[in-house]
């Protein structure tokens, strides 16, 4: 997938593919302010709990996943939307195949120290 393709409307879900037995990313902006990139996890795969310096929100686009949260687990699915702050553990586990966008602000300095709701 060519990230210019969204240059003109497009339906997020088609931005990228789920591959067999794999979590496949493609990032459709990079910028010093931040990221916006989508992700398909077949089902069963996930990303390990991993910490990042600035708050992101994970919009969850098709399928189910748990996504936890510091030591909250949340149930997702389509068209759900959770916040990632800053320093706090974050790990996803597809139920089964599920598309998301992570949209990571970054805001020049680290939030770590920010843990406000």
């Amino acid at each position: 997938m060519n990230a210019s393709r969204i240059d003109e409307p497009a339906a997020l879900a088609d931005l990228v593919d789920y591959q067999a037995g794999s979590v496949v990313s493609q990032a459709l902006v990079k910028a010093r302010t931040g990221t916006v990139t989508v992700f398909a996890f077949d089902a069963g795969e996930g990303l390990s709990e991993h910490e990042a310096p600035f708050d992101a929100l994970l919009f969850a686009v098709e399928g189910r996943a748990t996504v936890r949260v510091g030591s909250k687990d949340h149930a997702m699915s389509g068209g759900e939307i959770v916040r990632l702050p800053a320093g706090v553990p974050h790990a996803v586990q597809a139920v089964d195949q599920f598309k998301m966008l992570l949209i990571m602000i970054r805001d020049g300095e680290s939030r770590s120290s920010d843990r406000r709701g």
